[in-house]
């Protein structure tokens, strides 16, 4: 029953894609995603190019010219590839860039006549931001080691593991803006099942390369439709 409805809110903020102003967050949205992983991909090319050499002769073969570029071709695949890892960090900064315009654009559509909320100060959603961002980063690093040990699970591992961090997250930082932070976190403990499910059906998406690039936004919109079934009457 529980992941019915959770399917249910994915549907909603699916079924808003058509929205201009959900438009235009989702276009920022991936905007800055895109630009992200190309400069990481940018990165990777120059050192690339600092470190190996255009051509080198080997015995009895010859001159070889073809290393570098066949270096720089296989590091976009590469890219492609990290970007499962990568989109985890990415959805984590997103959430305190731009969840509160999604959020809005969704009750503005779906739960209109809700009183306005207080916005919360830029350093406050920076410093919430990074602190999530911090717990992510070094828990994903600690958890490369169990994924080594234990190779055939490690998608689930990633799942769970990173369901329960991004849904902890988002489900926060979107009740902190009815709840205030303390009310966040008691409601937090109160659903911390479906709020883990919730982020784990993120996580699986978000694990899927080009796909995972609409995520961070879906995400923050089902999130939203998610706090409003289970304490939208308490707030």
């Amino acid at each position: 029953m529980g992941e019915r409805l959770m399917f249910g809110d994915f549907a909603k903020a699916i079924g808003q894609l058509g929205d201009k102003r959900f438009q235009s967050v989702l276009l920022k949205g991936l905007g800055l995603t895109v630009a992200l992983l190309v400069a990481i991909y940018l990165v990777f090319v120059w050192v690339i190019g600092v470190f190996v050499p255009d051509t080198f002769t080997l015995p009895l073969i010859g001159q070889i010219t073809w290393v570098d570029n066949a270096l720089s071709i296989g590091s976009f695949f590469l890219m492609i590839g990290l970007s499962v890892f990568l989109m985890v960090p990415v959805a984590s900064a997103f959430t305190g860039i731009f969840l509160e315009e999604v959020a809005e654009a969704v009750e503005d559509r779906h739960y209109p006549g809700l009183p306005e909320v207080p916005r919360q100060s830029l350093m406050d959603i920076v410093m919430d931001s990074l602190g999530f961002l911090g717990v992510i980063v070094a828990a994903n690093l600690v958890a490369l080691v169990i994924y080594l040990i234990l190779s055939p699970a490690a998608p689930v591992i990633f799942w769970g593991l990173n369901g329960f961090l991004l849904g902890r997250e988002y489900f926060q930082m979107v009740a902190m803006r009815r709840l205030g932070r303390e009310g966040a976190k008691a409601a937090r403990k109160r659903h911390m099942p479906q709020i883990w499910l919730a982020g784990a059906l993120m996580a699986v998406p978000l694990s899927v390369p080009l796909v995972n690039l609409l995520i961070p936004v879906l995400g923050a919109a089902t999130f939203t439709h998610l706090f409003m079934r289970l304490e939208g009457g308490r707030s």
